[in-house]
């Protein structure tokens, strides 16, 4: 039996929380045209809501072939988890094409992108494009965070390294991207979407290529098979976190700092208990946003008398439902969110949503 020494090809999707990166994924994975994928889906807290939607939606990816990573940030635990799921996949590339990574909403890519390097994993493995995602709409309306807000708040407290890390988080999704997809084009006018197109391109150059997208439906063979070979091109790729590194190890004699989200952003599960229907439950989350610095809500609602489960996505005040499967036998019934904002109290937005739930039932 001959071996196999062609380098499998890798396509790391990044982008802001909300931007569609699972959604593209699900597309991609669906309209593969015979590629046998795995997919790592890195999430950013306790319950695994993108690997769920994921399996739960017959993307015609095996389960098995759904790896999950829930320890927040990959760039952050790129030796710890990255790299062992990695190899554990080497182990049977005979029956893999082709790898995607969907990074968390609030990953560096450019410390996943050099990890490609390692001598593990480069003689295996190539990195065919950083594909980063954009939300448009977000974009246009500055509502993926209030930029204000978050700034003035940073400038307030001296114990964060530097003022807008959400803005420089963003700058380093874009640096690294070999294809932009700007997604959820159609939720705005022809206008703002070319402003919000011209912003991103004047950002990342006219080399890089932007493409729009409609609920991710791009075809596969445009996003896969594009043999950037990045990880040969990282230290060419503009980071803001490497010159905060570098500055403070000039200043400070070397002393290692991590990037700051994980004291700021947050990410809590909850449990449902009020009664409710998907319409209340919507209202009172679209409540909780404007009450709370809540960037992005998935999850899975429970509608009692219906066999199928549905799937609740939110970004500001826009959001999504569908139903996406049968309940399996093995599993409980229950409405669970995962809720991502800044320095989210748990039991406080518990009590608040079950609140919000009650006057809406007795109304």
């Amino acid at each position: 039996m001959a071996i196999n020494t062609q380098k499998i090809p890798v396509t790391i999707i990044t982008g802001f929380l909300g931007s569609g990166k699972t959604t593209l994924i699900h597309q991609i994975a669906k309209n593969a045209n015979g590629r046998r994928l795995a997919i790592i889906v890195n999430e950013f807290g306790e319950l695994g809501m993108d690997g769920e939607i994921l399996k739960g939606n017959d993307c015609g990816c095996e389960e098995e072939n759904i790896l999950e990573l829930s320890n927040g940030c990959l760039c952050c635990t790129v030796q710890e988890e990255f790299l062992p799921t990695m190899l554990q996949l080497m182990e049977r590339k005979q029956d893999i094409d082709h790898i995607i990574i969907e990074t968390s909403g609030l990953a560096l890519p450019k410390p996943l992108l050099k990890a490609f390097n390692w001598p593990d994993l480069k003689p295996q493995i190539t990195v065919d494009a950083v594909i980063t995602v954009v939300d448009c709409v977000g974009q246009a309306t500055g509502e993926i965070c209030d930029r204000d807000k978050v700034q003035s708040q940073r400038l307030d407290d001296e114990n964060l390294d530097h003022e807008s890390s959400i803005e420089e988080l963003f700058e380093d999704q874009l640096s690294c991207a070999d294809l932009i997809i700007m997604t959820k084009s159609d939720l705005i006018n022809e206008a703002e979407y070319n402003q919000v197109r011209d912003i991103i391109q004047n950002r990342v150059g006219s080399k890089i290529k932007l493409i729009s997208a409609v609920k991710g439906d791009i075809p596969a063979d445009v996003l896969l098979g594009i043999d950037a070979k990045a990880e040969d091109h990282v230290d060419s790729k503009h980071s803001h976190h490497e010159e905060h590194h570098h500055h403070h190890d000039h200043e400070e004699g070397h002393h290692h700092h991590d990037h700051d989200h994980d004291d700021d952003i947050n990410s809590i599960v909850i449990e449902v208990k009020a009664q409710h229907t998907p319409q209340l439950l919507i209202k009172a989350l679209k409540e909780m946003v404007d009450e709370h610095h809540i960037y992005r809500i998935k999850g899975i609602i429970h509608v009692p008398g219906k066999p199928m489960r549905m799937i609740v996505q939110g970004v500001a005040d826009r959001f999504e439902n569908y139903f996406d499967r049968k309940w399996n036998e093995t599993e409980i019934k229950a409405t669970r969110l995962v809720i991502i904002g800044e320095k989210l109290d748990e039991q406080k937005i518990q009590k608040n949503l079950e609140e919000k739930l009650m006057i809406g039932v007795e109304a």
